[in-house]
């Protein structure tokens, strides 16, 4: 049995999508089961910190997405290990690395967790992704009343990665052995600005849509409801940047990740205008 955390995010959902494809037995753990909307061959449990037993008995392996692990990470890590999980791959991220802010927040969670995880006694593989691809969701309240997006940083550039590529390697390290003790990087394969990746959407919809910047310290909640205050100037480095690319993905899956196109055309229904009646 894998235990799958975070089981309706994009990455999450990807993963029990393929495993329940491959024939293997998979828990998905989410807040809200009977809104979940997961395929009928998983097993989906109510996340439950306080229910250890709910969540691991049966199970030999994990995926865990950092958030999941909590304040105390430890703990949900011991009640695995002592329900019989022996393996965790952790959705982490690309911030930690050599010379890092390491007063970062986002360092500051994932560094815990990975630290958390090397003491459990737990066999451990962490994937340490670069941007999301899905991180370009949140123009689409925008995209879909208009052609123009106005946002941060036009020129900020980053090789943001498909959810499923994130996906088929958790599998993939998950599945196959070898995997323990590994770190692996992930990224797109390809550098995109800002404002390509909403021009790529619009080529998806069939539309020509126009990014058009907005100063950090003017662009409010109304912009980036989930983003910290403060954090959006953290986001500078990037513009005129030159991101980490490398080969991760199609060295572990045996399939090159995708581009940002891809992703475009593959989310182009969430683009979309709401249907009328």
């Amino acid at each position: 049995m894998i235990v799958v955390t975070g089981a309706t995010g994009n990455v999450g959902r990807a993963l029990v999508d393929r495993l329940v494809a491959a024939g293997r037995p998979v828990r998905a753990l989410t807040r809200d089961p009977q809104r979940a909307g997961l395929p009928a061959g998983a097993e989906v449990v109510r996340f439950r910190r306080d229910d250890p037993a709910a969540l691991f008995t049966g199970a030999t392996q994990l995926f865990l997405y950092a958030q999941a692990a909590g304040d105390r990470p430890g703990e949900l890590l011991r009640a695995a290990r002592e329900a019989g999980v022996r393996h965790v791959v952790l959705l982490s991220s690309a911030i930690i690395a050599e010379g890092a802010d390491g007063t970062h927040p986002i360092h500051v969670m994932h560094a815990t967790v990975e630290r958390a995880i090397r003491d459990s006694g737990l066999e451990w593989t962490f994937l340490r992704p670069g941007g999301f691809a899905t991180n370009a969701l949140q123009w689409a309240p925008q995209i879909r009343t208009g052609d123009t997006v106005r946002g941060v940083f036009a020129g900020a550039r980053s090789a943001p990665i498909h959810e499923d590529d994130m996906a088929a390697v958790a599998e993939r390290a998950l599945l196959d052995p070898g995997h323990a003790g590994a770190v692996y990087r992930l990224t797109g394969p390809e550098a995109t600005t800002n404002a390509e990746q909403v021009a790529a959407i619009g080529r998806a919809l069939g539309r020509e849509l126009t990014f058009v910047e907005v100063p950090p310290e003017e662009a409010g909640p109304d912009l980036f409801p989930h983003v910290p205050p403060g954090m959006l100037q953290s986001f500078r480095a990037a513009v005129g940047a030159t991101p980490e690319i490398n080969d991760t993905v199609e060295k572990i899956t045996g399939a090159p990740a995708r581009t940002f196109t891809h992703w475009a055309e593959d989310h182009r229904n969430d683009f979309q205008p709401p249907a009328t009646a």
